[in-house]
């Protein structure tokens, strides 16, 4: 199987997951308050990008959310 992260942004891949979950359950998955207080994609992405822990914990989600088969989103 091809690497899914391969040519995604990291912008690509919060979009999905937050299509997918939407901002709530995805605060609930990886609590961290760039998704729990006032969320937006914009805000998120510029701490995901300057923490590397954070950013690992939503690939390793969108990773998990793929190999599921939870692709494309239920919204």
């Amino acid at each position: 199987m091809p690497d899914p992260l391969h040519g995604k942004t990291l912008e690509q891949i919060l979009t999905s997951l937050v299509e997918d979950y939407g901002w709530e359950e995805l605060g609930e998955r990886i609590n961290i308050r760039c998704f729990t207080s006032d969320p937006s994609i914009k805000s998120s992405l510029k701490f995901l990008r300057k923490t590397p822990w954070a950013r690992k914990k939503v690939e390793n989600l969108y990773l998990a959310m793929v190999r599921r088969g939870n692709w494309p989103p239920r919204r």
